[in-house]
């Protein structure tokens, strides 16, 4: 299995009310590709509980079958949606960590 965990920072040109929307939009984009990318088996979106010494506003915490379903989750079209719908419109900074458990 391979854990796929990132964390972005949200644009901070963005107000309060806007943050809190975009933080709910893509925790529900993101944590609704599950059943739909092949291999992805988990997916949990943390936007909540940030305490002051954090640097970044979103944590991906997901889980695939193989580096191979990591490959395809990258490219998946329903991800892709996500990713540029959701996402990258509102990120200015991203950190990823990928590796096989």
């Amino acid at each position: 299995m391979v854990k796929h965990i990132i964390l972005w920072t949200l644009n901070p040109e963005l107000t309060e009310e806007e943050k809190k929307a975009v933080k709910a939009d893509i925790k529900a984009g993101l944590e609704g590709l599950v059943g739909k990318v092949p291999g992805l088996l988990d997916v949990k979106v943390h936007v909540d509980g940030r305490l002051a010494s954090s640097n970044a506003d979103v944590m991906l915490d997901s889980t695939l079958e193989s580096p191979e379903a990591l490959k395809g989750y990258a490219v998946h079209p329903e991800h892709v949606a996500v990713a540029n719908g959701k996402v990258r419109p509102y990120t200015v900074q991203r950190s990823c960590l990928d590796f096989e458990v």
